[in-house]
């Protein structure tokens, strides 16, 4: 039976997790009251995906000067060293947070500026993914591709695309322009596909957005060619197993297809998505994980091993804790 601890002592990053996500109900309702709004109910148990991210609309509406935002930042670092993360690779897309839309530049420095003091006070690194949505126009994402480069803020290590890929349709072709020159700046390429999409949304994530790992990928299962070029290449899944779950892409644990990927030579890590709004820690879904598959402590050992593989952190970190002797 693996326990707590054992995970928290585990060498590892987090590299699919969403700010957005991260508002605990007390702070939400810190937020909401400062903004003289009603507190929304925030169960999001067995909503659809649509749903879900009407609620992180609202939640990262409350969210109004940089102090909150850089506050934002460092409970994100602290709920990470609670869990015994090293280094966190943390998604942020603009579109949920409406005071900031317009505002970048003022957005990222404020999220540095959380990150700073919290690295600052012993707490892990975080890189930002900044990330599109893809109800955006490829005119959108290569204007922000092209802030990201003229920017080049040491805070941002890669180009992310979310959002609900049922919804969207299919939009690998209409940003494969964006990501391409993110590419050639040397931007990192992280892509959610092959949740609410089909394996075909991990292809298209591969063939068009040059994706170095993917988020989710799950549906990659459901075909096998694609599950083969997946192991052949090591492309990194970035798999949070308690997230679909509760969004109800599989009724439980033991369907979800994480084992039978691993199993075919997968590259797989395990993260939260949402974890605040979604009740569940990293601590808590290696635990969980672990009991629906039989897995040793060796085997966790290996997906976090595979974890700091795939992480956009600095090599000497990488090296670190890979080699932690």
């Amino acid at each position: 039976m693996i326990d707590a601890e054992q995970v928290r002592a585990l060498p590892k990053a987090e590299v699919h997790v969403h700010l957005e996500g991260c508002f605990e109900p007390a702070d939400v309702e810190a937020l909401a009251r400062w903004a003289g709004e009603p507190i929304r109910h925030l169960d999001v148990t067995g909503s659809d995906l649509s749903v879900f991210l009407e609620v992180l609309d609202w939640t990262c509406g409350l969210v109004r000067t940089p102090e909150q935002l850089a506050r934002a930042a460092y409970r994100f670092a602290e709920r990470e060293a609670h869990n015994g993360v090293a280094y966190a690779d943390l998604i942020v897309n603009p579109t949920h947070w409406s005071t900031w839309r317009n505002r970048l530049d003022a957005f990222v420095d404020a999220l540095d500026a959380g990150f700073r003091e919290a690295e600052e006070d012993g707490l892990p690194p975080t890189g930002v993914c900044i990330s599109l949505l893809r109800q955006q126009s490829p005119a959108e994402a290569l204007e922000l591709v092209e802030w990201l480069i003229a920017r080049q803020h040491p805070r941002v290590v890669a180009l992310s695309i979310d959002g609900n890929e049922a919804a969207a349709g299919r939009t690998g072709p209409g940003f494969a322009d964006a990501f391409r020159r993110a590419a050639e700046a040397g931007l990192h390429r992280t892509v959610h596909a092959g949740e609410s999409s089909g394996p075909e949304g991990v292809r298209d994530a591969l063939e068009y957005l040059l994706a170095e790992r993917i988020d989710h990928g799950v549906r990659a299962i459901e075909d096998s060619d694609l599950v083969r070029e997946l192991a052949d290449r090591r492309i990194p899944l970035n798999v949070c197993p308690g997230s679909n779950v509760l969004l109800g892409r599989y009724p439980d644990r033991s369907h979800h297809p994480l084992e039978d990927l691993r199993a075919a030579g997968v590259r797989v890590s395990i993260n939260t998505d949402d974890p605040a709004l979604m009740g569940h820690s990293l601590v808590s879904e290696y635990v969980e994980t672990a009991a629906a598959y039989g897995w040793t402590l060796e085997t966790l050992r290996e997906i976090a091993h595979t974890s700091v593989e795939a992480a956009f952190c600095r090599e000497e970190l990488r090296h670190q804790l890979l080699d932690p002797r």
